[in-house]
């Protein structure tokens, strides 16, 4: 649709058989709570200007010169029915949605009774549950992906309502996710005009546009980001140029200052949503009076021409020369609103300055789910134990690839709510390829989701566009909105695009939002070398990057029985998942299982003892499990010696009890793992050894690992790369002989 640019005009309209004036739309009633809005955002900005500098509170950021299109936003849309993604410089926004000046300053005070996030995150972090409006971060644009899960979720519920329902069986994570969903909800999701430099705002306008998802991206251009003018940021200094290519949307562009002719545009942007026609883009042309934070100065690269410029389109004096104008309020009137509001903040200052801190020792609260502890004994089932055929020949095992494709499926036959979706996870996009019985399909490029599609359908079985960073930050939105997305990133290397939505977003959204908001996604990944010609980019570890993030769960099962238990625990809990996948495993001969059952699940965080032994203790997981095992044999066998392997399978947490005892009883420890050797997983489990049994040891703490360098294609570099057999089983030897 062609770009609109829009200015106010008074209309007529029939109200009550008397005509009435309306501007576009908006009553005068309406115009008058307008500005009260929009008064009362600048003056809170100005409080906590006051107050920073008062060192009453830590930080201010601004939404100053943005106020005319957040009231339209808010007005346009509803509160508690559509969703919000907004960003710091919306206060306008959220006041007009219903959020109140006091919960703004207890923000800003960092108490314990802020309902944004308890003190945890800095002042215009929005985040109130009850009005649909989603934590938000710092990073720019990091919140854009999720606004399209978050649409996908509410357009899976209205298709599928059955989903939202709990089963009273249920004794998993959707006990405690309170669905709602309306078929005609629209997602708004706002930025400033610097992050549509950012790769992810693409991603999400290419999902939108693909999906007609009913999403309103609301570009707030101030014509800055921080320092950095539009004309650097963006080519031919206009994103409304830029984006107007993209099929499906509805485009505005408008005076962002001017809140009438801002509610009109609005308008026109939801009532196109909610007809289901697809998303829409609203380019604001604001203002930004006073410098990008406190810790900013403006003056040092903008003259004052510019800024005077700026002032004469300032939408606080704009909306009240326009009230006045058009005979709404008269300055009496004005005064008396003003006055209102001033005492209101005053009241709201003096509360919020007497409110308690959070307790030093709530910290550790809500970094996790504090309703299902997976490590807990609810999550220990025994195995089915299946019959012996009448022949009495013993049943082959499965691979770790047969029963992770198993669980998958059991799973997804439990739960509607389980999507699952990636890059090739599909059997194939083009459906009508497999009603026809053209093609197989393909499932993945390990063939792990093979069938699924077949099975569930398109719209829990989905192939995603090549994009890692989207494929979690939608998954993210979805789960916020109470589905339960299992994603697959194709190969670890490739993880790293997504790194900024599982560190920043995924991973800290419940904590960031004192258990406001949670996200428990599932993240498989295929990891791992040993492949004979994987080479660099497709034979890598790193998974200490991630035992390092708090709030995600990271798991690597070594056999077929573990990998079906830990991934149905992985499913079922409320926590971020991030599930490796040895790609070497996936059908080797070694660790190969019967399928234990629709119900079997392992607890996070127990290790398995592989081989019980008395002489020395290997702490390994992973492809080097089956390695291990087969050095400790060697040894045993030529020396005599006893190890003692313990199997992590969960990397975070991990089995600190398993170690320990074990160790206290061997009274050596090495540490094993696929890795670079300098700072890898097992150097922090050296490290907790020798700190905390080090009058249990009679010898060093000894680490085998790769060599520090990345994975080679030619295999006898691979070979003496990567922890061998053979080097184990020295490293085993020498320990035990020192």
């Amino acid at each position: 649709m062609a770009t609109t640019k829009t200015d106010p005009k008074l209309t007529l309209a029939a109200n009550g058989g008397k005509k009435s004036k309306l501007y576009e739309g908006l009553t005068r009633e309406q115009l008058i709570q307008a500005y009260r809005v929009i008064y009362t955002s600048r003056r809170i900005d100005d409080r906590e200007i006051l107050l920073k500098r008062q060192q009453k509170i830590y930080f201010q950021m601004s939404g100053a010169g943005h106020e005319g299109i957040g009231v339209a936003a808010g007005l346009a849309l509803k509160p508690g029915y559509d969703w919000f993604y907004p960003y710091y410089r919306d206060r306008a926004l959220c006041l007009a949605l219903g959020v109140k000046p006091y919960d703004m300053f207890l923000q800003g005070v960092g108490a314990a009774n802020d309902p944004s996030s308890g003190g945890r995150q800095m002042p215009s972090h929005w985040s109130y549950p009850d009005l649909h409006i989603v934590t938000q971060s710092s990073p720019t644009g990091s919140q854009i992906l999720q606004a399209i899960g978050c649409a996908e979720g509410g357009r899976y519920f209205a298709r599928h309502p059955k989903a939202a329902e709990v089963p009273a069986s249920s004794a998993d994570y959707r006990q405690f996710k309170n669905v709602r969903f309306q078929g005609d909800e629209v997602t708004y999701v706002s930025l400033g005009d610097g992050t549509s430099s950012e790769g992810e705002f693409w991603e999400a306008m290419n999902a939108a546009a693909l999906e007609k998802l009913p999403v309103i991206f609301c570009v707030e251009d101030n014509g800055y980001a921080i320092s950095v003018p539009v004309e650097v940021q963006t080519a031919g200094g206009s994103i409304s140029r830029l984006v107007s290519g993209f099929p499906n949307f509805h485009f505005e562009e408008v005076d962002g200052t001017d809140p009438v002719a801002s509610y009109a545009a609005f308008d026109r942007a939801t009532r196109y949503c909610r007809e289901g026609h697809g998303p829409a883009f609203v380019h604001a042309h604001v203002i930004r009076p006073y410098s990008h934070s406190l810790s900013d100065d403006e003056r040092l690269y903008r003259p004052d021409a510019e800024r005077e410029r700026d002032a004469q389109r300032d939408p606080v004096t704009r909306t009240q020369m326009f009230l006045l104008r058009e005979g709404i309020l008269d300055e009496k009137g004005i005064n008396q609103l003003e006055k209102e509001v001033e005492a209101e903040l005053q009241a709201a200052v003096d509360l919020a300055l007497e409110a308690l801190p959070p307790a030093p020792e709530s910290i550790m609260k809500f970094v996790y789910s504090a309703d299902i502890d997976p490590t807990s004994s609810a999550f220990e089932t025994q195995a089915v134990v299946a019959e012996v055929p009448a022949d009495g020949k013993k049943p082959a095992g499965k691979t770790m690839a047969d029963l992770i494709t198993t669980t998958l499926r059991d799973e997804m036959r439990r739960d509607d709510r389980i999507v699952i979706f990636g890059e090739d996870v599909a059997d194939c996009s083009r459906e009508e390829y497999l009603k026809r019985k053209l093609v197989k399909g393909k499932g993945g490029v390990f063939k792990l989701t093979f069938g699924l599609q077949n099975e569930f359908g398109n719209d829990r079985v989905f192939n995603a566009p090549l994009a890692e960073a989207a494929i979690v930050g939608r998954a993210t939105g979805m789960a916020t909105r109470g589905l339960k997305p299992v994603v697959e990133i194709q190969f670890f290397d490739y993880i790293w695009p997504a790194m900024m939505q599982i560190r920043d977003e995924l991973s800290v959204i419940r904590w960031r939002s004192n258990n406001g908001f949670s996200c428990p996604i599932v993240i498989r990944v295929a990891i791992g070398g040993y492949l004979t010609g994987g080479a660099i980019y497709h034979s890598q570890c790193g998974e200490s990057v991630f035992t390092h993030i708090p709030g995600l769960r990271v798991v690597f099962p070594s056999n077929s029985q573990d990998a079906a238990g830990l991934l149905r625990t992985a499913i079922r809990c409320d926590d971020p998942v991030l599930f490796l996948e040895h790609k070497r495993l996936y059908r080797e001969s070694f660790g190969r299982a019967a399928y234990p059952g629709p119900d079997y699940m392992i607890p996070f965080g127990k290790a398995k003892i592989v081989h019980p032994g008395t002489d020395l203790t290997v702490i390994t997981y992973g492809a080097v499990v089956p390695r291990a095992l087969q050095a400790a044999q060697k040894l045993e066998r030529e020396q005599g010696v006893k190890v003692e392997l313990i199997d992590l399978r969960c990397l975070n947490p991990f089995d600190w009890d398993a170690i320990a005892a074990s160790v206290s009883k061997t009274n050596r420890a090495l540490v094993a793992y696929e890795d670079t050797l300098s700072w890898g997983y097992g150097a922090e489990i050296a490290a907790r050894i020798a700190d905390l049994l080090f009058d249990k040891l009679d010898a060093p703490v000894r680490r085998v690992a790769a060599k520090d360098v990345f994975v080679a294609y030619q295999p006898i570099l691979e070979d003496a790369i990567l922890p061998q057999p053979n080097d184990l089983f020295l490293a085993m030897k020498e320990l035990s002989e020192y």
